[in-house]
């Protein structure tokens, strides 16, 4: 059982605070550290009209007590209002994330969950930022990590992630597709326990080509990647048209999909649970979970915020935890 899962709070002007907020109010299974600021949480507790104990973190077990909660204090360095982002606090918000991924690999926690984050006003602040994916693998030292989301038992890895549409046949290349597939299959082992994932792999043209008539990349690169792949013992399937392996009947028997672009696999995946799917950072040396969700700035302090893609990500890092124990 997870007895300490860091809890980053996230943009503190956003829904962030709300989320954290309206999960302790619950009994938890799971012990989590929330990392953020003792002040912005406890406003928008009285903002939302919710009872919230915090209790400094001593390295011990996590409170899981319904309204009581853990933290690590992480100060901001101006006061918050909620709907209103402010520069000022975007070197906070990488401290969190900091906090957080330094203590996992110190062996201080177990896994990390974020909540959303505002990459503009972290960029207005001069901080080059481009996501939580790219922020943990330079943190770990590890140079390409895999974006997956899962939606019940639907799991959809990304070749690419947050690239230009025209950038995007050029960014396929072999070692690309060896390298995500290997982490891919690795760490569905590793943190899910599933012995010989079977993974679905999209083509990156409309019918994966029609046998070069609409594109050659799945004939002189995907193939041939796929190909090298299976000899070294992955199962593999594909590269399949992506507008029908999204099909209940194709899904069967699959544990995860590889689409080759993000606007290729994700909007199925939101469809299938957003509100209840989880982002997962695959290729670290550390468990990372996340919502599915940005910031909702115009609900911040407004307790229409819903945290089920949170308590998901929470969810699901616990069991990433259990199953590599």
């Amino acid at each position: 059982m997870a007895d300490r899962l860091a809890l980053t709070v996230g943009e503190p002007a956003g829904i962030g605070p709300d989320l954290v907020v309206q999960i302790a109010q619950q009994a938890r299974s799971h012990g989590l550290v929330a990392i953020g600021d003792h002040d912005v949480l406890q406003d928008r507790a009285r903002d939302l009209g919710l009872p919230l104990v915090l209790r400094e973190d001593d390295g011990g077990p996590a409170c899981r007590q319904a309204g009581r909660l853990t933290l690590r204090h992480c100060p901001v360095a101006a006061s918050v209002r909620c709907g209103r982002l402010d520069p000022a606090n975007g070197p906070h918000v990488l401290e969190m994330l900091r906090l957080a991924g330094r203590g996992c690999l110190d062996g201080d926690f177990d896994a990390v969950v974020t909540a959303p984050v505002q990459k503009s006003v972290i960029n207005e602040a001069g901080v080059a930022f481009s996501g939580h994916t790219e922020f943990f693998a330079e943190l770990c030292g590890r140079m390409r990590p895999v974006m997956m989301l899962a939606a019940g038992e639907l799991r959809v890895a990304l070749a690419t992630t947050h690239l230009p549409l025209r950038d995007v046949a050029d960014a396929i290349t072999g070692p690309l597709l060896a390298e995500v597939l290997e982490t891919l299959d690795r760490d569905l082992q590793r943190w899910l326990g599933i012995e010989r994932p079977r993974i679905l792999v999209c083509g990156l043209n409309p019918h994966a080509g029609e046998g070069g008539h609409l594109g050659r990349e799945e004939l002189d690169v995907i193939n041939p990647a796929l190909d090298s792949l299976r000899a070294n013992g992955l199962n593999l399937v594909g590269p399949l048209p992506a507008d029908t392996l999204f099909t209940p009947r194709s899904l069967q028997g699959a544990d995860a999909v590889l689409a080759m672009y993000h606007d290729q696999g994700l909007p199925v995946l939101k469809h299938a649970g957003f509100g209840e799917a989880v982002n997962i950072t695959l290729g670290l040396p550390i468990v990372r979970t996340s919502v599915d969700h940005g910031t909702a700035l115009p609900l911040a302090g407004s307790g229409q915020a819903e945290t089920g893609s949170l308590q998901a990500a929470i969810d699901y890092a616990a069991r990433m935890v259990q199953a590599a124990a």
